[in-house]
């Protein structure tokens, strides 16, 4: 398994601004008010209320990063609704500067399509990401846009032999792999639990979540023989004894523990 390695994972919300701008919306309408009308007529057309990728605002980008030094677990967090650019921005430095191996769950389907559309809103800079070759020969046969190359590697997607028939849910296979996977939350709850002022759990939830990434790309890398038994259970030590480390004052980490068979 080559390091550095940044398995990421990112929780959103509707971006109500943008929903209002686009609709034209008066001052005097509450952002609820607009929400509700937009999801009205989707239900009056039989359409999905599943907000467009163009309209998700990126709330949470949460990432395992792991290379020689060790692992670490990390959020960047729009706290103050006003940080949203800057949080897409860290996320694409943090690329620029090691040049890491992606790994998603369906990222090719939603996180990456997201931050495109977020990080072009906000100006973000992002070269060495969206470079296929003009600046570095090497990123013409392994770039990150690629949807067959592994600078990104979207294990859903790979799995599923690129079937989107053939997808399977991240918690079911991180349950069936052994892992904990979810605890107490799942996407549908995400926008309520931020009217809420839930931000924290909503960070807690996606950081589990990344968790339960890089375990399944630690087993999938067992598979390809890029750990082999010895490298693999030495690795999930690794990750035991870190999230060990954190337990005491995160309490998420001390729960996810216990799930653990």
């Amino acid at each position: 398994m080559a390091w550095p390695v940044l398995v990421f994972d990112i929780e959103s919300i509707p971006d109500i601004a943008g929903l209002r701008a686009l609709r034209g919306a008066p001052t005097e309408t509450t952002d609820a008010q607009v929400y509700e009308a937009w999801l009205a007529e989707r239900k009056e057309k039989g359409q999905s209320d599943f907000m467009p990728l163009h309209l998700q605002r990126v709330l949470v980008i949460s990432v395992v990063f792991r290379n020689a030094e060790g692992l670490r677990i990390h959020s960047f967090v729009d706290r103050d609704g006003a940080s949203e650019g800057k949080v897409v921005q860290t996320f694409f430095h943090s690329i620029e500067k090691h040049q890491p191996q992606l790994v998603s769950w369906n990222g090719s389907g939603f996180d990456l399509p997201v931050l495109h559309y977020r990080g072009l809103r906000h100006g973000v800079e992002a070269s060495k990401y969206w470079d296929l070759g003009e600046d570095d020969r090497e990123y013409k046969w392994n770039n990150y846009i690629s949807r067959y190359h592994m600078r990104h590697l979207d294990l859903m997607d790979l799995l599923a032999m690129y079937s989107p028939k053939n997808n399977a849910p991240l918690d079911a296979m991180a349950k069936l792999c052994g892992f904990p996977g979810k605890l107490g939350m799942d996407g549908s709850q995400v926008y309520a639990q931020y009217l809420a002022g839930q931000t924290e759990d909503i960070r807690r939830y996606c950081e589990t979540d990344v968790m339960n990434t890089y375990l399944v790309y630690c087993r999938f890398q067992k598979m390809r023989g890029g750990l082999t038994e010895a490298e693999y259970e030495q690795e999930i030590a690794c990750v035991k004894a870190t999230l060990g480390t954190l337990a005491p004052t995160e309490s998420h980490w001390d729960e996810y523990l216990k799930a653990w068979p």
